[in-house]
């Protein structure tokens, strides 16, 4: 893809490196841009840009380990990977959590993850 996505999702973190990391490992993402306060991560679905907090704002933010899921979020984006065991298997490697059911849909099925700040998003597999 040349020029700019038409879609994606920005995601603001106080931990750039490990938010950035959690997605390029669960989405199988590659880094097309990378400096202090961005990544731009992108997918054959989607372009994430994960954006530093600024340091003004982000010292007031308190991160659990484990996240605690932001369960009063808007928003929550959906993405599909290959496996969804070995993705949430990576989620949880990179410092993230798993949690919840296995709904089944049609032609799929989905779970709920969060990054490691707590920022809820649904894995999605796609079944025969």
């Amino acid at each position: 893809m040349s020029g700019p996505a038409r879609t994606g999702v920005l995601i603001y973190a106080k931990n750039l490196s490990s938010v950035s990391a959690f997605y390029e490992q669960v989405l199988s993402a590659r880094v097309l841009h990378a400096d202090d306060e961005h990544r731009v991560l992108q997918t054959p679905d989607v372009q994430l840009i994960i954006h530093a907090i600024p340091e003004q704002y982000s010292r007031s933010i308190v991160i659990e380990e484990p996240p605690v899921a932001r369960e009063e979020q808007a928003i929550k984006p959906f993405f599909t990977v290959e496996s969804l065991v070995a993705a949430e298997r990576i989620a949880e490697q990179c410092g993230g959590r798993v949690w919840g059911p296995v709904w089944p849909g049609p032609g799929m099925q989905v779970r709920n993850v969060c990054d490691p700040e707590g920022n809820i998003v649904h894995l999605r597999e796609h079944v025969a």
